[in-house]
């Protein structure tokens, strides 16, 4: 088809995590020829749940066909149950507050997005962007391994750590805050013969939780957060990551040292800092940010029905000027700022995973006690995902896409 409003228009789009294959799936289903680059080998089987709450999340999902799908591979979440390091319960929080509407897993919601995309998208992977040079006439791209390009657009949905803002927006340091946390989560052996609701066992600035596989009961799931200043490391080393956590979780009891033992001989570890983006701008001439990359905040419980939802928008109001980025960044922006700010306010998320001194932890395990304060915290996650009116941008019901 060539009637479709992007046909023509090239896009490059670095990360194939959640933000960069539904953008994928919209620009090409629009006429744009489209690529994605991800620096992993593969696409990522690691990462916790996710969730969706309200109409908005869901009417996305609806639009892009993936909802019964997701549904299919729900994962259920149940409740979050703080125990002492005997086992003994301490509070229990429902599982409204920890699975939204529907929740997921994070690895199951980036492949039924690749594949929907990738019939259309052409997905580089063990690749990632190194210069980028822009002009009037496009953006000139130097990728680490396949051949340098030119394309009109670059949209960088490669995360928190985010090499498209670093090469168009300046360092890292000017956008990323450090909220004093560290998360780590991998798989083991369900040696232990866990259920699935999640137990997790605290000390003051440190907390794990574990909890077996709901679809392999013979697997469990491992999560740890504790509080640190920012680290001097490779974001890529799962080694010295391991040696880290190692070293952070040390001393503590329950089951962490059963825990720590399976952590050398897990194939893959998810490793990051609880931290907030906050980019006064969300594009740069031709190049435009999206999801964590432009406005995260690490398990701030929204980004990822946050960053679907941008997609939709930031891809319909290109096709709604015909692909002139002057136009559809600046629209783009305007339309989702104070939605995506709606849920990046608040304190560290690690404060409340893993309050940092005993007399906060003692608090916390006090107030989550009552009721009345469990209820009033699955209301206020209620209250953050707030209805968004989105435009019909009169998307076609197929298109042939372009490569």
């Amino acid at each position: 088809m060539t009637d479709l409003p992007l046909h023509g228009l090239r896009v490059l789009v670095s990360g194939a995590g959640v933000a960069g294959p539904a953008v994928a799936f919209w620009l090409s289903r629009y006429g744009a020829t489209t690529t994605v680059v991800e620096v992993a080998p593969t696409l990522r089987t690691s990462g916790f749940a996710v969730d969706f709450r309200g109409p908005t999340h869901l009417g996305v999902l609806s639009r892009m066909g993936v909802l019964d799908e997701l549904r299919s591979l729900r994962t259920h979440g149940g409740a979050m149950r703080a125990v002492d390091e005997h086992g003994g319960q301490i509070f229990e929080l429902p599982a409204e507050f920890a699975g939204g509407e529907l929740e997921v897993r994070r690895s199951d919601l980036s492949r039924v997005l690749h594949d929907r995309s990738a019939e259309h998208a052409e997905y580089l992977f063990d690749d990632a962007v190194t210069a980028l040079t822009q002009s009037s006439d496009g953006v000139h791209v130097d990728l680490r391994r396949g051949a340098s390009r030119t394309v009109d657009l670059v949209i960088g949905a490669d995360g928190l750590h985010s090499g498209v803002r670093r090469l168009a927006f300046g360092a890292e340091s000017r956008y990323v805050r450090h909220l004093g946390y560290y998360l780590a989560g991998w798989e083991l052996p369900n040696d232990l013969v866990l259920g699935t609701t999640p137990q997790q066992y605290n000390v003051p600035g440190r907390m794990v939780s574990v909890a077996a596989d709901e679809r392999d009961p013979t697997r469990a799931g491992a999560f740890a957060v504790f509080a640190s200043p920012r680290l001097d490391h490779d974001w890529h080393d799962d080694e010295q990551h391991k040696k880290i956590l190692a070293g952070a979780l040390s001393g503590m009891r329950w089951h962490v040292p059963r825990l720590l033992d399976a952590l050398p001989a897990a194939s893959e570890l998810y490793f990051d800092s609880i931290s907030r983006v906050s980019v006064p701008r969300w594009s740069t001439g031709r190049v435009a940010l999206i999801g964590d990359a432009g406005y995260g905040v690490t398990l701030g419980g929204m980004g990822v029905g946050t960053a679907v939802v941008a997609a939709y928008v930031l891809a319909g109001e290109l096709a709604a000027v015909g692909g002139d980025h002057r136009a559809a960044f600046p629209a783009y922006e305007n339309r989702l700022h104070r939605y995506a700010a709606r849920w990046q306010r608040g304190a560290s998320p690690g404060q409340f995973l893993a309050p940092s001194t005993a007399t906060r932890l003692w608090l916390r395990n006090t107030l989550f006690r009552r009721a009345l304060v469990r209820r009033l915290l699955v209301a206020g996650t209620g209250s953050v995902a707030a209805n968004l009116d989105l435009p019909d941008y009169a998307a076609p019901t197929s298109a042939s896409g372009a490569r």
